[in-house]
């Protein structure tokens, strides 16, 4: 059964260096959403404004099969709200 790692980049990089033993690329993938469902739910302050989080999932070898992306962006009125705080 092939072997994948779940690698998280977060402004640190978290490197997967056991693995996990699936099936195939399809449970794999499945297997990184929930990981990543769970970390989010967990520690939602992982992701901040204006900052990528990624989660790469690759093979033995370290070819990386696919990864998953999350960007949080402020959109101008909430950076207008931020702007006039920071001035108070």
């Amino acid at each position: 059964m092939p072997r994948f790692f779940f690698n998280v980049q977060d402004g640190r990089n978290i490197v997967d260096h056991k693995g996990v033993e699936l099936p195939d690329w399809t449970t794999a993938r499945l297997q990184a959403i929930s990981i990543v469902g769970r970390i989010l739910a967990e520690n939602p302050e992982r992701i901040a404004v204006d900052e990528d989080w990624v989660m790469e999932v690759s093979e033995d070898t370290g070819l990386v099969l696919f990864r998953l992306d999350f960007h949080v962006a402020a959109s101008p009125v909430v950076r207008n709200d931020q702007l006039k705080e920071e001035r108070r």
